[in-house]
């Protein structure tokens, strides 16, 4: 089975194998999905279809947003912003209610959920998929009211087509720097990934810029295979300066596009994207959900809180190690909690926890690389079961084929997760 073939089917898997608990009468409850991105979209999509008769509730304001993967070929011009555009927008049924509002409030003791409207609602069980939320009180001059000098683009918001254009009115022989947080945080390969495509742009325009990579830690995800990417197609322009090298950036000047290091140096730059440290969004917070790491502990197999029972917590705000957060591992978490909650409804063993997850970088339109694995419980933690990467050796034509392989992803988990 080649490569494309086998992530297709462990990205549909657990789509699949779930429709086995259908038979027997399904018991009436009340579940309410908080977040509609690929772990609460999926989540209550799957719970609609195992479970005709439970009174599903998804609470997402934005009916559509940039999706987190492939913001990257965005912003550099790969594809057009239009492209990576969804939401829950067409998720809503009459088995699955979708609601254009904000959760503002959720007491995880009486299941109960506060709009941004005042309205109030009850659930049996409650899956929290809310994503991240930016720390600001990490790095000096970096805030709600000075990041647009400086867009992370992070969060599928208006600051993708903020950083697209500034990169794109950059001139031949600008400095451009990128600012990785340390571990953990959304997509882990992200801030080399777009190092590399806006390499890319800028040679694709005739233009030479100085890429600068500044870490807050000493290594990171497929880091050969980044490094061995830059060599090949981008010689010279983009330079990775770890933490040991002085790369943590501690504080910024957005206005002057400075940004400091913490080992005093200060660095110049005609285009910078800061992306901050992060923890679990504000409503897990609030709920007391979080402990001292910023993240959510969960149970497995199921991802329910050990704070507070009833809670499910999946996607980008779990402490769910090994697993990254990436939209691949909410995707399967939200299969799994949906599947957990339709066997508990219906007096059923719970189900064994599988979940597959790849994550493919692009370098370049026609050159890709990944690293993947499956993850499972063993002696009730979750944890590896295989890993696997893109081969140090592989052909152009290898790495040209995983584009193509991310593209085909791309498509499928979309359509899989918003329909």
């Amino acid at each position: 089975m080649n490569r494309r073939r086998r992530n297709l089917l462990l990205a549909g898997l657990a789509a699949t194998l779930p429709l086995r608990v259908l038979a027997g009468a399904q018991p009436r409850a009340r579940v309410i999905v908080i977040g509609g991105g690929f772990g609460g979209s999926t989540c209550a999509g799957t719970l609609a279809r195992l479970a005709p008769d439970v009174e599903i509730t998804l609470i997402e304001p934005r009916p559509h947003f940039f999706t987190g993967p492939s913001t990257n070929a965005a912003i550099a011009g790969v594809c057009a912003e239009g492209d990576i555009v969804r939401g829950p927008a067409h998720l809503g049924t009459a088995k699955l209610r979708w609601r254009a509002q904000r959760a503002v409030a959720l007491d995880p003791v009486s299941r109960r959920v506060t709009l941004d409207d005042g309205t109030q609602l009850g659930a049996d069980r409650i899956v929290l998929s809310p994503g991240v939320s930016i720390r600001w009180d990490m790095i000096d001059g970096l805030n709600a009211d000075t990041t647009d000098g400086m867009p992370h683009a992070w969060l599928g918001d208006a600051q993708v087509s903020t950083l697209r254009a500034r990169l794109h009115a950059l001139p031949d022989g600008a400095t451009i720097a990128i600012s990785a947080p340390a571990n953990p945080y959304r997509c882990p390969p992200g801030p080399y990934e777009r190092a590399s495509l806006m390499a890319w742009h800028q040679l694709a325009k005739g233009r030479r810029s100085k890429i600068l990579l500044l870490d807050a830690k000493d290594d990171f995800t497929k880091h050969a295979l980044f490094r061995l990417g830059w060599d090949t197609l981008y010689p010279g322009l983009i330079e990775w300066v770890p933490r040991a090298a002085g790369g943590e950036v501690v504080a910024v000047d957005s206005k002057r596009g400075e940004l400091y290091l913490h080992n005093g140096t200060r660095i110049g730059a005609d285009l910078a994207s800061v992306i901050p440290p992060q923890r679990a969004a504000v409503i897990a917070q609030a709920a007391d959900l979080t402990d001292e790491s910023g993240w959510c502990p969960v149970q497995a197999p199921n991802f329910e809180s050990t704070r507070h029972p009833g809670i499910h917590v999946i996607g980008d705000a779990a402490a769910a190690q090994p697993m990254p957060k990436s939209a691949f591992s909410a995707n399967g978490q939200g299969k799994l909690v949906a599947l957990s909650i339709t066997a508990e409804l219906d007096g059923l063993a719970p189900p064994r926890a599988y979940l597959p997850n790849t994550c493919y970088s692009l370098l370049a339109p026609d050159y890709a690389i990944s690293v993947g694995g499956t993850f499972g419980v063993i002696a009730d933690r979750l944890s590896t079961l295989s890993d696997a990467s893109s081969p140090l050796s592989a052909s152009r034509d290898v790495r040209a084929l995983e584009a193509r392989y991310a593209q085909d992803w791309y498509v499928h988990i979309t359509r899989d997760t918003f329909g």
